[in-house]
């Protein structure tokens, strides 16, 4: 398993992938759109990250991840917006191997956390969720605009 920033000739595998993970949470996403993040993963003026799992010469993973402040511990932070790991190649070590390589760059960059919100009946992805982190007690609200 080879953890990796995304290339430009990754394009066609990580659309697959994020395609993959918009549809486990029904979300409907465009072309257009996963370009959009594309593009940021590869602007230097974003602050959006990714990294790729690689197996076997085939992408099976991805997790986009980007810094935000904490103010009220005068930190900076990760945040992982992002982490699917292809059917087919879960229990693989991939998802594991994806959130270690953040953890890895929040390390590099001094970053005080690395946190990721899921969805409450993802059971699967929990248990390993459970097994490399600390589940907090916050409650997450949205305001849609």
């Amino acid at each position: 398993m080879i953890i990796r920033p995304p290339l430009a000739e990754d394009f066609a595998a990580w659309s697959v992938l994020y395609a993959g993970y918009a549809d486990f949470y029904r979300v409907t996403q465009t072309d257009e759109m996963r370009a959009r993040v594309w593009g940021w993963i590869h602007d230097p003026a974003q602050q959006t990250r990714a990294l790729v799992a690689e197996d076997g010469g085939r992408l099976v993973g991805l997790a986009h991840f980007r810094p935000f402040a904490r103010p009220l511990s005068a930190t900076v932070g990760g945040f992982l917006d992002d982490l699917f790991v292809d059917p087919a190649a879960r229990g693989s070590g991939a998802a594991a191997a994806l959130i270690a390589a953040v953890a890895d760059a929040g390390r590099a960059e001094g970053w005080s956390v690395i946190r990721w919100i899921t969805a409450d009946d993802n059971y699967r992805a929990r248990s390993l969720y459970d097994r490399l982190a600390e589940r907090t007690k916050w409650v997450t609200y949205d305001i849609r605009l």
